[in-house]
């Protein structure tokens, strides 16, 4: 702190060091998390990064993966285009998977990170509309009845069962992801 003259700031200045450490920050469960880095970025900045994430995740699990050179879709996987939606967890225990659009795309994946712990969802395109319908994802920008850019909220100790898989293990994500690759 610079020097001061005011008794009365210096005094609230060493109090208030003093009670630091009494007030963790609200995050302080993410400073020893490997994922940790992750969460203190700017949130274009975390979108970025789990697209990188899932494309090296898909990669070391055997499938060739490349940009698809458009805005589209994030990905081509083997001859699968797809989408990459990523969130880290939310304080009230959910993720939200933002920015869904009607795009040309064949699947989206959805990774969730929390700190010790990591959730994937794979949602195929044509389920969507389906999804629309129940509720699952819901309207972002203008209430439950914009159709344009929609969200889907998951909670990972209660996910919807319309997901796939529903309870978003990673290798049951990943072994999704290779099945519908595999097929196309």
């Amino acid at each position: 702190m610079p020097q001061s003259r005011d008794e009365h700031l210096l005094q609230l200045a060493e109090i208030a060091s003093r009670l630091e450490r009494d007030f963790p920050p609200p995050d302080s469960v993410w400073n020893e998390s490997p994922f940790g880095w992750i969460k203190s970025r700017p949130s274009r900045t975390v979108g970025a990064v789990i697209e990188s994430v899932v494309d090296a995740w898909i990669a070391v699990n055997g499938m060739r993966v490349r940009r698809t050179g458009d805005s589209s879709a994030d990905r081509l996987v083997e001859k699968v285009r797809v989408e990459i939606k990523g969130s880290t967890l939310w304080k009230n225990g959910s993720y939200k998977f933002q920015q869904i659009r009607d795009q040309d795309y064949d699947l989206i994946v959805c990774l969730g990170i929390s700190p010790f712990e990591a959730h994937c969802w794979v949602i195929p395109k044509e389920t969507i509309p389906s999804l629309w319908e129940a509720g699952v994802i819901r309207g972002q920008h203008t209430g439950q009845a914009a159709r344009d850019t929609g969200w889907i909220t998951v909670n990972p100790k209660n996910p919807p069962s319309v997901l796939v898989p529903p309870e978003g293990d990673l290798a049951s994500a990943i072994n999704a992801i290779r099945s519908i690759a595999q097929r196309k």
